[in-house]
């Protein structure tokens, strides 16, 4: 079979390779579409290096379908259409409080494992979640990423009538605001990148460009005086967290999705002064992958739209090389067969 390999200084390698054995608990899928991640540009970038360790496969937005069933699997059948829910947890330790989704010992696979970006992938049975026979597999690839933005919005707490900002209009961002809108709240998108603007006001969202509008007047205005009920970080950069705070309410609540690596300058005088909670919201539960599949399968979302580009294995590099000319693409989607 196929198989892309990360090999380390932005490059990848389409292999041939030996289908490794099926082990007890696990089963083997033949793999449709994989979706590249920001995580997966991180590694393209060798940010993660000591971690992914190349050569390796990666990739953890996926769908396929089971092509064989491992001994002790006996609740699943060949020709189920699945996307995988790409969490090991680990041995739970006290700390992880009974959490061990995101427990001090979680392998992310796809990342800590092999993931993906293969004609065939064993994965354990229980990382699977079952995909309507309505829904296509190429959505069914868009299914970890608007989990993702279940659980943020789920952890926020929204309820329908609030106002809600979303600072980052990458795809995660999109996503959220899109959730939000369809549990009943108003949304505002604030993005930098002019295309990406253009786009989420097709998808009929209000939109600030930060960079040339005044964002917290922007908020005002569009809140009738109120401010935000929930601001969600999703863009990663420290203009977004200095300003978060101020574009919050009384007893507002913000929900840091972005992944910031280094300490950022936060105002926390106005954590105390209106107090605002700050809640951090990391991957998914199975819950949240429930929900994702009945608001994919509703066609309530234009998730369709989302789609940048779709390519074989065989231009993944070119696809990760676009990626970083065009800023404002949103998602991109690797065909494995």
């Amino acid at each position: 079979m196929k198989a892309l390999y990360y090999e380390g200084d932005q490059n990848f390698s389409l292999r041939e390779t030996e289908l490794p054995a099926l082990l007890p608990g696990e089963v083997r899928l033949k793999m449709a579409y994989v979706g590249v991640c920001g995580t997966d540009i991180h590694i393209y970038h060798g940010k993660m290096d000591a971690r992914v360790k190349p050569p390796q496969i990666i990739g953890h937005e996926v769908s396929g379908v089971i092509a064989e069933v491992g001994k002790d699997v006996t609740d699943w059948k060949v020709g189920d259409p699945v996307t995988v829910r790409p969490l090991y947890p680990g041995t739970e330790v006290p700390s992880d409080n009974g959490f061990r989704h995101i427990g001090k010992n979680l392998k992310f696979i796809g990342i800590d494992t092999p993931g993906g970006m293969q004609e065939y992938w064993n994965v354990p049975a229980f990382t699977l979640h079952k995909l309507p026979d309505k829904l296509s597999l190429k959505i069914g690839a868009l299914i970890e990423p608007l989990a993702v933005a279940c659980h943020d919005i789920r952890l926020s707490n929204l309820k329908a009538g609030e106002n809600v900002v979303v600072l980052g209009g990458g795809p995660i961002g999109l996503l959220i605001a899109m959730v939000a809108r369809s549990k009943g709240a108003r949304v505002l998108v604030s993005e930098v990148n002019e295309s990406r603007l253009g786009f989420i006001r097709s998808l009929g969202f209000e939109t600030v460009n930060p960079l040339t509008m005044d964002l917290i007047a922007n908020v005002d205005h569009f809140t009738d005086h109120a401010l935000a009920d929930i601001v969600f970080e999703v863009s990663g950069a420290q203009p977004a967290v200095s300003v978060m705070t101020q574009l919050c309410r009384i007893r507002g609540r913000i929900v840091m999705v972005a992944i910031h690596p280094e300490p950022r300058q936060v105002d926390l005088f106005q954590f105390f002064w209106k107090e605002i909670q700050l809640l951090g919201a990391r991957v998914y539960e199975p819950e949240d992958f429930d929900e994702a599949i009945q608001l994919a399968s509703s066609g309530n979302l234009p998730l369709k739209e989302l789609i940048t580009e779709t390519a074989p294995l065989s231009e993944a590099l070119r696809v990760f090389q676009t990626i970083d000319q065009n800023p404002a693409g949103m998602k991109y989607i690797l065909d494995c067969q």
